[in-house]
């Protein structure tokens, strides 16, 4: 394996707002194209020094760095260890780039991963987090942070769930999108079956009727539990609720009918963690 070349090599000073080079970097502020074009590029953007430093500790593989050149010092060790170019310029050229003021530091676009087979994220987990069709990203980061933060072994997002790799989930999430095992879940929802066979006990967060609460999901103590959280308004499709071997709610006091789905999987994870990684 031949070494990286000498950084200063590496260093591309940026004065033009329209060079190509940099093409993955622009306009980011617009929503529509960055979930179109991020995937059909394969790649993603890691923004902030301590995000991208998160991916590239879970072996994810950089395209190129972008960053003011005051932040060059602060990563110098990771600038060095990859032999791809490192895109340097003023904050008023960055900002031209972007759409937006850079003030967290580096951003990288990395290379898009394969996307983890179902069955190998099973595999040795115990307990799963699954994504309904949540289209705001900053939910989806949400998510997966409490995830991380309470054990989850993995979590599953279904084909119209928004993409966990996009730049603000990422952000959102801290970084933990990284560590989490996740991948899509399809077909949906007869991939419930799957799961069942699996093993797994599928409860559905709902306001429906009937519904068991969430002290008496955790009072029955599963071995493998599956969570499912449904989309912003709607909550979880009907055809979902048929399939479930358990619909939970969370009961609500003080005149609130419900509670932003972040909130609610916070509670719920935290409330059904597994004993030994309390």
């Amino acid at each position: 394996m031949t070494s990286p070349a000498p950084l200063s090599e590496r260093i591309v000073e940026l004065s033009d707002p329209a060079d190509p080079r940099v093409a993955d970097y622009t306009s980011l502020t617009d929503v529509s194209l960055r979930r179109k074009l991020e995937p059909e590029r394969g790649l993603y953007l890691a923004e902030s020094s301590k995000v991208l430093r998160r991916a590239l500790d879970a072996g994810h593989r950089p395209r190129s760095f972008f960053m003011a050149e005051k932040w060059l010092d602060g990563l110098r060790d990771v600038l060095e260890a990859y032999d791809v170019p490192v895109y340097v310029g003023a904050d008023e050229v960055l900002e031209q780039i972007t759409g937006f003021h850079l003030h967290r530091g580096a951003m990288a676009a990395m290379h898009r991963p394969e996307p983890l087979p179902l069955e190998s994220v099973l595999a040795s987990a115990r307990r799963v987090a699954i994504l309904e069709d949540i289209v705001d990203h900053t939910n989806v980061g949400a998510l997966i942070r409490s995830a991380a933060a309470m054990g989850v072994d993995a979590v599953l997002v279904t084909p119209r769930c928004a993409d966990p790799l996009y730049r603000r989930a990422i952000r959102v999430s801290m970084g933990t999108v990284f560590q989490v095992p996740w991948t899509r879940i399809d077909p949906w929802p007869e991939s419930i079956d799957t799961l069942q066979d699996a093993g797994f006990v599928v409860a559905g967060m709902t306001l429906g009727e009937g519904a068991i609460t969430l002290d008496e999901l955790v009072a029955e103590d599963y071995e493998k539990l599956a969570l499912v959280f449904g989309s912003e308004g709607p909550g979880l499709t009907q055809a979902t609720e048929q399939r479930l071997d358990r619909r939970v709610t969370i009961p609500m006091m003080g005149g609130v009918d419900s509670l932003n789905v972040a909130a609610a999987s916070a509670l719920a994870l935290y409330a059904t963690r597994l004993r030994h990684k309390r």
